[in-house]
């Protein structure tokens, strides 16, 4: 399904909650959440009729204005479909994201009318399912339609005492129609064992995991509480996590020093992302952080950490370092003294790629890349070409590579220092101090004092 306007007519019309100029969400507004929750509940009641009849819809907003994702987002996410969002939609470079969106979208590896359940070993139970599905009964999720780009979490309890050293078995079991209309079953079982040690569960933690696990949980959670509130249990989260390790893991040490397990020593930094992410930050306009929501509840384990953390990479180094064989340059921490005023700079998260400008960049190296002589000339839409030099053609490499990795066409925009698109760029440099927010030296301070006050 297409959409460009806000849909204000027929059946779930809806009405332009912004329209008294609340375009963004003020931090005083004890209510904002409620913006962000379904207008109209007649749009569930027909999504979850679609999925009773096996139909999954995707929808591809492409706008410049207000359309309450919030309430259009019910059908996709109960029918196990998707929304794509292509705002401010450019007809310059929007039209080539917009194709290969749509052609991924009928090509990728998918199944169809799929029933899952998972079924757990004695002791342990499933507690509930998070994603973009129907859910009929306790026990089974009902998909429309799967694909290899989405994920399904499920929360599981203990139900009764698990004795060290034995064995825990899980078992997901997926009934589905491949395109060629054959009815298959898929069944993926692990088994893994039990310890009463604190130590062991630390130390073979799985931080990707863990973290799109907390992604989602806090999407769940913003439409129904303050932002305030749901940044403090985010950082609760991580304290608890940390002081546990401290107190039930770490040898003796200095009280003065933050211990971090191995396996969790970029959770404190992963966390303040989050936090300073669209979804949680106080400025922004509703659509997107409905957007954020809907694109987290069903986002896969290798998006999760590059959705809040992006990856950063020096282009002008593409040709004068090396890149141990890899196309792609090594990763560089998402603070502004990282940012140098003759470098350029990508960022990518998954989905938008930001290609920043400095303002002493060399015009020789400008022209190369852009076919530009001066930042004068930059536009923030743009399409990115492929001139006869090697620059030029290694930028061209990198670019190509992320999009394969990310399975998505991402969308390119040329930033500079000074106007909308360079304050976007720097909006991504999570470990700086902010107007609302830490940076992350002050963060690891702020973790390590409540974890001193937590101890006995």
């Amino acid at each position: 399904m297409l959409c460009t306007v806000l849909p204000s007519v027929g059946i779930g019309a809806l009405s332009a909650r912004e329209a008294e100029g609340r375009t963004n969400i003020s931090a005083g507004e004890k209510e904002a959440h409620k913006l962000l929750q379904p207008a109209d509940k007649i749009l569930k009641a027909m999504a979850v009729e679609l999925a009773e009849y096996q139909v999954c819809v995707d929808v591809f907003i492409t706008t410049q204005t207000y359309v309450d994702i919030a309430s259009i987002s019910v059908i996709p996410r109960t029918t196990g479909g998707k929304v794509y969002y292509y705002f401010p939609f450019s007809a310059l470079s929007e039209p080539a994201k917009l194709y290969n969106d749509l052609r991924w979208n009928v090509t990728r590896p998918q199944g169809f009318e799929a029933v899952m359940r998972v079924r757990c070993s004695q002791g342990i139970q499933v507690q509930e399912y998070s994603g973009n599905f129907c859910k009929r009964i306790p026990t089974d999720v009902d998909l429309p339609t799967i694909d290899c780009d989405k994920t399904i979490m499920v929360t599981l309890k203990h139900d009764d005492k698990l004795q060290d050293g034995s064995e825990c078995a899980f078992q997901c079991a997926l009934l589905y129609t491949t395109v060629y209309g054959q009815r298959r079953i898929r069944v993926s079982t692990l088994s893994l064992p039990c310890t009463t040690l604190l130590s062991n569960l630390f130390r073979s933690a799985d931080l990707d995991t863990q973290f799109a696990c907390f992604l989602k949980q806090v999407a769940n959670e913003i439409p129904s509480s303050p932002l305030p509130q749901v940044r403090e249990q985010v950082t609760n989260l991580c304290i608890n996590i940390l002081h546990s390790y401290r107190k039930f893991c770490a040898t003796v040490s200095s009280a003065g020093q933050l211990i971090l397990p191995e396996a969790l020593k970029l959770l404190p930094l992963y966390t303040l992302a989050l936090i300073k992410s669209t979804g949680l930050r106080t400025d922004g306009r509703i659509d997107d952080r409905s957007f954020w929501i809907s694109y987290v509840s069903s986002i896969s384990t290798a998006l999760a950490i590059p959705l809040v953390y992006p990856r950063m990479v020096a282009i002008q180094d593409l040709i004068s370092k090396d890149t141990d064989g890899s196309i792609i340059p090594p990763s560089i921490p998402l603070s502004s003294e990282h940012v140098n005023d003759d470098g350029i700079y990508l960022l990518e998260n998954g989905e938008d790629c930001l290609i920043y400008v400095g303002s002493s960049v060399d015009p020789g190296v400008m022209r190369q890349l852009f076919g530009i002589s001066s930042l004068d000339e930059i536009q923030p839409q743009f399409v990115l070409q492929q001139y006869d030099n090697p620059l030029s053609k290694k930028l061209n490499d990198v670019v190509n590579e992320i999009r394969r990795q990310r399975c998505s066409y991402l969308r390119l925009k040329l930033c500079k220092k000074g106007d909308a698109s360079g304050m976007l760029f720097f909006s991504y440099m999570v470990e700086d101090k902010t107007p609302n927010g830490l940076s992350y030296v002050e963060f690891l301070v702020h973790v390590h004092r409540q974890i001193q006050t937590k101890m006995p």
